[in-house]
Order: structure tokens, then sequence, then C-alpha cells
């Protein structure tokens, strides 16, 4: 049974988790809304239009330049978060997200829709109100921000022995943002389809859990490592005690713990990110950016963004019926994430990243080969694209069956271990600063990834999976060869630092 303060720890977990519903939201709904009919009319240019589809450019600025405000967010979240404290950044971001839902949602063009999904660091002009609007940090600032945040957040106000399972939650979170979206995307098209309301509604409903965490999460604890590195023992100490469900020994021994972590760090260094660069963390940060690079090139997100189009190219020509398919993927996604908060502190972090790469690799390549084998590649002169047919019923079932495959492989294994990794590897006084890089590199990969797989579809077809397929089994290779155990790396923190006391 748990105990009250146990519950505390759960439910502050899981409230700041909605920062990665928003994640996985904006993620979800963004490809549903670029195959809607209206949505092609609004924002479509000439060559869209003439074919009946958004171009594989304009498809990729849409879906890739928030990704250029993530990385510019996920820079910005580190220095935040310290300065304002994990939770007070968190309402700062939500924020920013709820006025740049507003933004998406009342987009007239397509230049103040890929600002509002950016940034503007300047005054951008809307030719059609005839007016300047300064637009700022945008929903993908505030999305890489919080997505950073929060599993800093989560993994600070957890024990050692349920971190694994907390920092997950995020994780199951973005898929629950992602299958919300993409049942909403079905119900939008199907009942409002006829109306720029279909996409309008979807880009808007995204301000109310925003709205819900910037409210709500101020009456939270803070996070008492944070509370500790910047002078506030007192406070930290009333946290723990409120949080902890252990003897009031155990609390003080934390609390020593905690205490003698930081007073070693602030001897050993200067808390800058040029520290990040330098012997002993440069590994540390070499390993993180790398896993998150990694995360972003097993090709999952690609499968978000632009379900629809892959379900439609396995031979689901209809769109409401790749919706639906789509949808189904999402829950998916939801449902085989549980396993990983369930078990992941039991299991390690190196074995489940392993396995889920070679279970994602052979998803990709019976993908590639099947649509390789069954498929027949044709030009169309109408729209100018190159399309797919497979008329083998069976085929298209397995390319489907196989993309379930590779989403629940990913949702129990590199989905939630590499957002844990990254705050495991790195000691608390530069955690923040840290993550906040490895956080930034996701974007600067799922921005090549986002601009780059409408390309890789539209001209290689069935090449786009064996390309993922091979880069699925040479990261567990990397893993298997580079990546240590990160399971139990606290106590070796608190042990070092006992020892250079003593």
């Amino acid at each position: 049974m748990f105990s009250r303060a146990d519950y505390q720890v759960y439910v502050t977990g899981g409230f700041a988790a909605i920062g990665g519903f928003l994640f996985g939201y904006d993620l979800g709904v963004i490809s549903g809304v670029i195959v809607m009919s209206n949505f092609l009319v609004a924002f479509g240019d000439e060559a869209s239009l003439a074919r009946g589809s958004l171009t594989s450019a304009v498809a990729g600025s849409i879906v890739g330049v928030m990704s250029i405000g993530c990385f510019i967010g996920a820079l910005m979240a580190g220095q935040a978060s310290d300065k304002l404290s994990r939770k007070y950044s968190i309402v700062l971001f939500s924020a920013i997200f709820i006025a740049s839902g507003a933004l998406q949602a009342g987009s007239i063009n397509l230049t103040m829709l890929l600002v509002s999904r950016l940034i503007a660091g300047k005054v951008t002009r809307l030719f059609e109100f005839h007016f300047t609007i300064d637009l700022i940090n945008c929903v993908g600032v505030s999305v890489g921000a919080l997505s950073m945040i929060v599993p800093v957040y989560q993994s600070e106000i957890s024990t050692k022995e349920i971190r694994g399972r907390l920092v997950s939650l995020q994780q199951w979170a973005i898929t629950i943002g992602i299958a919300v979206s993409f049942w909403t995307n079905y119900g939008t098209d199907m009942l409002l389809s006829s109306s720029s309301a279909s996409w309008r509604i979807q880009l808007g409903l995204q301000m109310i859990p925003a709205l819900i965490l910037a409210i709500g999460i101020p009456f939270f604890p803070f996070s008492p490592r944070w509370l500790m590195a910047n002078g506030r023992e007192k406070e930290a100490m009333t946290v723990l005690n409120k949080i902890r469900s252990s003897s009031q020994q155990d609390i003080l021994i934390e609390y020593n713990e905690i205490k003698q972590e930081i007073a070693l760090e602030r001897e050993q260094s200067i808390r800058s990110y040029s520290q990040l660069f330098r012997f002993p963390l440069r590994r540390r940060l070499i390993l993180g950016v790398t896993i998150q690079i990694l995360q972003q090139f097993t090709g999952m997100n690609s499968i978000m963004y632009y379900a629809p189009s892959i379900f439609k190219q396995a031979g689901l020509s209809d769109q409401r019926a790749s919706l639906l398919a789509t949808g189904i993927n999402g829950c998916v996604n939801v449902l085989a994430t549980i396993p990983a908060i369930l078990f992941l502190d039991k299991w390690g972090r190196r074995p489940i990243l392993i396995l889920g790469a070679i279970l994602m690799s052979l998803s990709m390549f019976t993908m590639g080969i099947t649509m390789g084998v069954h498929g027949h590649t044709l030009f169309n002169s109408t729209t100018g694209t190159v399309e797919v047919i497979i008329p083998s019923q069976t085929a298209s079932y397995t390319i489907i069956f196989f993309v379930y495959v590779f989403v629940a492989a990913f949702a129990f294994s590199w989905g939630p271990t590499t957002w844990l990794y990254c705050t495991e590897i790195f000691p608390l006084s530069m955690r923040a600063k840290g993550t906040s890089l490895t956080t930034a590199a996701i974007w600067v990969a799922n921005c090549v990834i986002s601009f780059g797989v409408p390309v890789l579809l539209e001209n290689i077809t069935y090449g786009t999976y064996l390309i993922f397929g091979i880069l699925c089994i040479s990261m567990a290779v990397v893993v298997f060869l580079f990546y240590p155990e990160t399971k139990a790396l606290e106590k070796f923190y608190v042990e070092l630092s006992s020892f250079i006391q003593n």
C-alpha cells in the first residue's frame, strides 16, 4: 500500500507530466491536420493545390519549423529552471504555450502559422491584416523547454527506487497526447470536414491542458534538490518530510546525502555550461547528446508526424481510413509504454535500449522489404508525385501491423529510457544545464527528420524504411559497446562524496 507521501510524489510527477501531454498532442495533431482538405486550401501553395496535397517542402516546413523553436527552448530552459526553480519555469513556458495555441488556431496565412509554431524574436508582418505583431517564444520554444524541465523536476522529487517509473510518466503522457490528437483529428475531420473549424479546433484545444498546468503546478512542492542548491535548506527539509514516507532517520540521511553531493560539486566545479565540455563531464555530455540524437533517428517521430501519409502509402487510400489507422496507432503507443512504467527500475536501462533497437530494426526491415517486393511505384502526372500502389491486401496489412510493432517497441524502450538516462548521468549542479543540451540535441535531429522524411517517402518510398532499419540495428551495437548502466549511478555519487570527505 502507498502512504500519503508516496501518493503525493506520484501525483506531483503525474501532474507535471501534462507538459509531456502538450508535447505529444502538438507532435500528433499536425500529422492529421496537414492532410485535411480545408487546411490545404488555407495553407497550400500553387503546387500543393494543383496536386491535391501539400508538397513535401510545405509539409516539411510546417512540421519541422517547430523543432527549431524546440531547440531554442531547450537551451533557454536550463538557465530558466536554475534561476526561477523547476516549477515556476514550467508556469512560464506553459503560459507561452497558451499564447502560441491561440496564434496557431487563428492563423490566416502560412507565415503566421510557421511563426506561431517557431518563435519570432523579431517583428513579423502579417500582410493580410496590414499591421505588425510581435510573436515571441511560441509553441516550439515552450515544448522544447517543457520537454527538458519536466523530467528533471520528476527525477528530483523522486527516490532512486522509483525514478525510472516516475520519469516514464513523462513519456506515457506524450503517448496519451499523441493518441488524443489522433482521435480528435479523426473526429473533427468526420464531423467538420467542410469547415476550417476541422483544423482550427484541433490547434486550439491544446490551450486547455496548458492552462491547467500553468494554474496547478504552483500548488505542488519545489524540488528539494533545487532548494538546497539555492541555500534554502529548511524549506528543503520541509518538502522532504512532506513527500517521503520513510522514517525521520532515512529522511535525514537523504537530506545529508544531497547536501554532501552539492558541497562536493561546488568544490570541484563552477556551474557553467563550459564545464560540461571539460573532463570529467565531457564524456557524459557526449553520451547524452548521442543517445537523444539516436532516439530521433529510430524513425519514431517520422511515423507520428506523417502517420496518415504512411498508411496511405501502405494501401489505405481513403483519408478517413488512414486517420482511423493512425488513431489505433496512438492507442498502441499508450498501452506499450505501461511496461516501462512498471519495470524500467527493475530491468535496467541497457537491456531495454538494446532489445527495443533490435525489435524496431526488424519492424522497419519487414516494412521496407514488403513494400519493395509487393509495391509498384507510379508517377502521377497530375500531382507530379511518385505514388506507391500495393495490390496485395495481405502485404498492406503486414506493413500496417509492423508499424504497430515498431511503435510498441519504441514505446517501452527508447521512448522513456533516453529521457531518464540523461537525467541520471549528470551530477545535481549540472543536471539542468546538461539536460538542456541533450534535449536541444533531440530537436536538432528532429528538425532533420521532419524536413527529410517527406522527401524520402516521396522519392525512395520503401528505401526510407530500410534506412531506418539499418540505423536501429546500429543503435543496439552502439549501446552495447559504449553505454554503461545508470540504474545505480546516484548511489555511486553518494559513495564518492562520503569517500572524499572521509
